[in-house]
Order: C-alpha cells, then structure tokens, then sequence
C-alpha cells in the first residue's frame, strides 16, 4: 500500500454520461442587406421635390414618394394621347355609319358576291383598321399615363438609405442613379462552415419551415453577453473559393432592431463581422466529452479501479467545445480530465480531492 501511495499520480475527473445532445456549429459572417436596390427613375426630367426621409440614415415606407420629377411634359403628353384617342372614337363611329350605308347599298345591288369583294363592298377592311387605331390610342393613353405616374418615384419596400446621388433641381435621365436602399425587415449573414458539420445543420424546406436558431455575436463592439437571434436560411450551392467550406445564409428580422421590447437591443450594422453559433440537429445515443479531453488520435484517458485505461472512441461529430462519442465510452464512466507527465495504461491513478489516507479511488 505505501508502494501505491508513492506512485499513484494525482487527477481530475469527470463522470459522463449518455444522451441526445444538440452540438452547437461556430463560424465567422458578415453582415449583408436581403434587399439592396439602387433606385433609378424610369423618366426623365428634372427633380421637383423630394422627402425629408431621402437622406443618408433616413428610413422610408414601402410605396412612399420619396422624389417627384417635373410632370409637366408627361401631363400634356397624357392630353394629347387622350385627344387622339377621342379622333380614333370619333373615326370608328363615322366608319359604323359609312358601315350601315354600305350594307343598304349591297343590298339595294340584289346580287350575291364572293367573299373578298363582299368585304371590300361592305369596307370590312377599314371598319377592322379603325378598331385598330382605337386600340392603339388606348395604348398611348395606358403609355402616357404610366409614364406620368412614373414622374413620382416611390420606395419598393421598408428601407433605410444608404446614399443619395440626386437632389432636388437636378436633372435626371431613366436608368440614372437617385440613390441607394437596402431592406429593414431582414439582414443576412454571410458565413461558411466545413462541409462535415452540414449533416447536423436544419435548413428550411419552404417557406412555412424555420431553419435552425443561431446566435449571433458582435464580440468587438456589443456589451459582453449581448447577442441577437437569427435562423437558418439557405445553404448557397457554392463552396467558398478560399477555404473551400460551404456557404451558408443566416436570416435575421429586424436587424436595426426597430421593434424591439429592449431598447438595449444592437442593431447588426451592414458588412460588420459577427460570430455565429448554429444549433444542430439531436445527436441521439452518445456520451458528451470536452474536446480539450480528447487526446492523440482520438483517444480518451479512462480512470477505471484507480488504473489509467487508454481508450480508443468513434467520435460521430466535433463542435468548437465537445466531441460526441459514439462508442469507446460507457455510461458514467470517469474521464481523466489533467495533464500527465507519463502516461501509461495501467498508470495507479488516484483523486486530488481523495482523503489523506493516499488510497488510489477505485473510480468505479
């Protein structure tokens, strides 16, 4: 016994055990816009008025008139579209008539014709192109209206603006740039994971399904503790070209957190780089050990009847903090949790808080 108390090396352990466990998947992202527009006119003119909100930092309603181009050119345009359109009605009705006076005359003939030169009596040809040029008067007006209604641009959606470009006096071709929005209801993050760690990811199947929460984390510049919540989006069908690990979008609503309950709430600022913790999927039947625990090639040190065991596991999965053993552990078995000097299965092992009779614990 004096012989087992020189030698018996001192340890810590952990007693583990055997459950469903939810690993949680780390990664790096950054912060991007859902919606990201650069909002152009579809008419040309010159800038009348514009909202208070389109400035940097404004934020905007879907549908509001945020610039109002001169309307003037687009009015008379609409007038003489709808004047045309009364001459093509006018044209159509006197075409009736001269259709009415034609069919008296065919008949007043007492003669059967073939079918083109009946139509030709009976001028089918220009009562069809006079229906014709009504419609394209309705076209024109349709045209001209629209384009008067596009003098008023509006926002596509909740958004905040990023930049202006226009202001009002100047003046503004179609396609020319007034300004940039992105969407308030939802921001991504942009982050990418190892290919290995996708079968324990939930992804949404359709649009009912919630993906898997994530936390997200701005260490650099949120109170420590402080994180927001997101949801798996989608896995982007592209790996990532410099480390090769697979794309994945995290959805997070109202990402300036606008409608929070807690003021405190951060808002994710756009291109910031946040740490995103995913929860996976159950890992069902496995027993739970501290990657720090896990020593050379996949082997876990066992104190077992005060004697050192060196045990081969099958680790089914790693996340940042645990493995999750398969088979190689059993059931509230204790995990030797110190470092060792030597290390040698069989090794007399007893526990640094055992009693001062220096007995090795039997660990069973």
């Amino acid at each position: 016994m004096e012989a087992s108390r020189q030698t018996a090396m001192l340890v810590d352990v952990t007693e583990v055990q055997k459950g469903d466990y939810r690993p949680v998947i780390r990664a790096m992202g950054t912060v991007v816009a859902e919606h990201d527009v650069s909002l152009q006119p579809r008419v040309a003119g010159r800038i009348l008025s514009r909202s208070d909100d389109f400035t940097p930092g404004g934020f905007v309603k879907k549908g509001q008139v945020i610039v109002e181009i001169d309307p003037a050119d687009y009015r008379n345009s609409l007038a003489q579209r709808k004047s045309d359109l009364e001459r093509a009605v006018s044209d159509l009705q006197l075409e009736m008539g001269r259709q009415n006076v034609a069919e008296q005359d065919y008949r007043a003939m007492g003669r059967e014709l073939s079918g083109q030169h009946r139509d030709l009596v009976l001028r089918r040809p220009q009562l069809m192109a006079a229906k014709a040029d009504v419609d394209d008067a309705k076209a024109a007006v349709a045209q001209a209206e629209l384009e008067l209604e596009r003098t008023r641009v509006k926002v596509p959606f909740d958004a905040r603006v990023l930049s202006r470009q226009a202001d009002v006096g100047s003046q503004v071709s179609a396609g020319d740039v007034l300004g940039r929005l992105v969407g308030t209801k939802t921001f991504w993050v942009e982050t990418t994971v190892s290919q290995s760690a996708l079968p324990w990811i939930s992804f949404p199947e359709n649009k009912s399904e919630k993906g898997a929460m994530v936390r997200i984390r701005n260490r650099s510049a949120w109170p420590e503790g402080m994180s927001r919540t997101g949801r798996l989006y989608r896995l982007v069908g592209a790996l990532a070209e410099d480390t090769r690990f697979a794309r994945v979008l995290v959805a997070v609503d109202d990402p300036l957190a606008r409608k929070a309950d807690d003021p405190k709430t951060p808002p994710l600022l756009l291109q910031s780089y946040v740490a995103a913790e995913i929860q996976g999927r159950p890992i069902s039947g496995v027993i739970r050990v501290k990657r720090d625990h896990v020593r050379k090639n996949n082997t876990v040190w066992v104190m077992k009847d005060g004697k050192l065991e060196i045990r081969d596991v099958d680790i089914v999965f790693s996340d940042a903090g645990y493995a999750y053993v398969r088979t190689g552990l059993n059931d509230g078995e204790k995990v030797v949790t110190s470092s060792l000097a030597t290390v040698a299965g069989g090794a007399s092992l007893r526990l640094k808080d055992a009693d001062d009779s220096g007995n090795p614990a039997d660990g069973g």
